[in-house]
């Protein structure tokens, strides 16, 4: 740094650094400057040469530190006026870059706490002062960037000359000063990641991203809540041309066209689901738009693709894609909808070749799907709550069902079944064996049982829903439920089930009979036919009112101690050209999603 500066060891005696971090005030025109910002050597891209230049400047960081508030919160307002003022051109997309990457490392000083910070530097400047009047601006600035996915500039049109793929100038005062700065207030030395991240489409897109969330799940200040996420909860649609409250603060106005397609077409990423997450939770302008748009198979097939690759996500990136299900599914036009669109060749959706589906009956097959992997793997009882809880949601509606969907519908209840079975079984011979011996303790079959009768009980009340709200539009779930008929016998006089078994008894010996008088030997087709001249016979009368299955989403008390670690863990994995030492870090463990 400087122009007589070749190598990082240089650093310590360089003497621009020292007038940079001396009490001295320095003209913005004097001439130091172009000479404090010559570089000479490459920016650091590896943990050895981050290490090397932490040493290298701890000095000058420690000098810039002491008694300097004041011009941290100039620095801070620098970096919001660089986000949010430069036009986004070729020669100022590394600047853009640089300046949220500054700000993200402004902000980890949370990586290096246990505990959820709720008064830091970070608080200070960002929720009041000088700095609050960017906010709105700041996070529409964030978001378009996002929408945009600008690409880096092709070589030969930076502003400075690129040294590597890990940054430029500003990465290298990120790196250096900036990062070695904040280490200094929080005693957390900042290192590097194991391994570098891949190149990314967008860095500038990714990096918005990142800083975005991390604002959003900032904790309220004591006299004041989170501006950023005030901002993310009220802005409104450019074509929305009615006024804003008096008593919202910090609102503005983005294209949600634009948003909507960029948030379909980024899901493969979980801090782009995180963030369409967030949108639909707390932003209700944005949650009304998005179930009111005809194409929304465009959302939520990227988001069922998330659910059945299971295996290969995190289980967080699962969580809130199952959400994300949830919410929509707590729509009754949503789930009357997905019914009526039509999809063809499912290429992901590799159990069965399904040439022709709908949206609503290939959304079942996955949720299904997830639970009973769930069972057999993660066994995670707040996933299968939710799972349930999307399923019930969606049961009133359900419209001509495939028949590989109501198949699937009627194998979970036999799987779950098995499984009650199997538990009762070894339950009875626990029980026995506690008689002969009081010295072994037993395993806790009540507990197990008592899990597995409710989530029976919640598929006999997802079937009921759909028999006594939608019994004449799904012909193929009276098929599936008359092709098992005796997977339901042994739940007829069980305590649990009796109420809601009686509508499911009535509808299967309804159809049986008329079966039976239609004589043996009955194709599938003549079958089909048969069921649905029975649903015109059936009185409706003659079906129990149950009801209505409605489940909403919640957020959990506290939802900062799980949001606050996921996000800077997402942080931490995938923000470009930003390195910490994992053994400093205290937020998250290393081995976790």
């Amino acid at each position: 740094m400087g122009s007589n500066s070749s190598r990082i060891s240089d650093l310590p005696k360089n003497e621009y650094l020292k007038k940079l971090s001396g009490t001295e005030s320095v003209s913005e025109n004097d001439p130091f400057w172009n000479q404090l910002l010559s570089f000479s050597f490459p920016a650091p891209t590896s943990s050895t040469e981050l290490k090397l230049l932490e040493e290298a400047t701890v000095s000058v960081c420690r000098s810039l530190g002491c008694d300097s508030e004041d011009l941290l919160e100039e620095l801070v307002c620098c970096l919001m006026q660089l986000i949010t003022d430069i036009p986004l051109l070729d020669i100022t997309y590394e600047i853009s870059v640089e300046a949220i990457s500054t700000m993200v490392v402004f902000l980890s000083c949370q990586l290096f706490h246990k505990e959820v910070l709720r008064q830091s530097i970070s608080h200070k400047y960002l929720m009041r002062g000088r700095c609050l009047p960017y906010t709105s601006k700041l996070v529409k600035t964030l978001l378009y960037n996002f929408i945009r996915q600008e690409k880096p500039p092709p070589p030969g049109t930076h502003v400075f000359s690129q040294q590597s793929e890990g940054g430029g100038l500003l990465y290298g005062l990120a790196s250096g000063v900036a990062t070695g700065l904040w280490s200094v207030f929080t005693l957390g030395s900042v290192g590097s990641k194991a391994a570098a991240t891949p190149a990314l489409a967008s860095p500038l897109a990714n990096q918005s991203l990142l800083l975005l969330l991390v604002l959003a799940n900032l904790t309220d200040a004591a006299d004041a809540p989170n501006p950023y996420r005030q901002a993310i909860m009220s802005f409104k649609n450019t074509q929305d041309n009615s006024p804003f409250p008096s008593s919202i603060p910090h609102a503005f106005q983005i294209n949600f066209n634009s948003l909507y397609t960029a948030l379909c077409e980024q899901q493969t990423s979980d801090q782009a689901t995180l963030l369409l997450y967030t949108l639909l939770h707390q932003n209700s302008n944005i949650r009304t738009y998005m179930l009111a748009r005809t194409d929304m198979e465009s959302l939520v097939l990227p988001i069922l693709e998330i659910l059945y690759h299971v295996e290969e996500r995190n289980s967080h990136h699962v969580y809130m894609a199952l959400i994300i299900l949830l919410i929509l599914t707590e729509d009754d036009g949503f789930n009357r909808s997905i019914h009526e669109v039509i999809l063809k060749n499912i290429t992901w959706y590799s159990e069965r070749v399904l040439t022709e589906i709908s949206l609503g009956s290939l959304l079942i097959l996955v949720v299904i799907r997830t639970i009973q992997y769930n069972m057999t793997r993660t066994r995670d009882k707040y996933l299968h709550t939710n799972c349930l809880a999307a399923l019930a949601n969606m049961s009133a509606q359900f419209r001509s069902l495939h028949q590989y969907a109501a198949q699937r519908i009627i194998s979970l209840f036999s799987l779950l079944s098995k499984k009650h079975n199997k538990v009762l079984e070894q339950a009875t011979q626990s029980l026995r064996g506690s008689l002969s011996s009081n010295d072994v303790p037993l395993p806790d079959y009540a507990q197990d049982l008592n899990v597995i009768e409710e989530v029976i009980r919640m598929m006999l009340e997802i079937i009921n829903s759909c028999l006594t709200n939608s019994l004449h539009h799904n012909p193929n779930l009276v098929y599936a439920l008359l092709y098992k008929r005796d997977l339901f016998e042994q739940f007829q006089t069980h305590p649990s089930f009796q109420d809601i078994m009686q509508n499911i008894d009535l509808v299967i010996n309804f159809f049986n009979s008329r079966l039976l008088q239609a004589g043996a030997e009955l194709s599938v087709e003549r079958v089909l036919e048969i069921i649905k001249q029975g649903v015109v016979a059936l009185p409706k009368d003659r079906l129990k009112k149950f009801p209505e299955l409605k489940f909403k989403y919640v957020e959990e008390e506290q939802p900062e101690e799980f949001f606050i670690p996921y996000v800077w863990s997402l942080v931490y994995n995938s923000a470009v050209g930003l390195y910490w030492n994992a053994q400093d870090i205290q937020l998250f463990t290393m081995d976790s999603d």
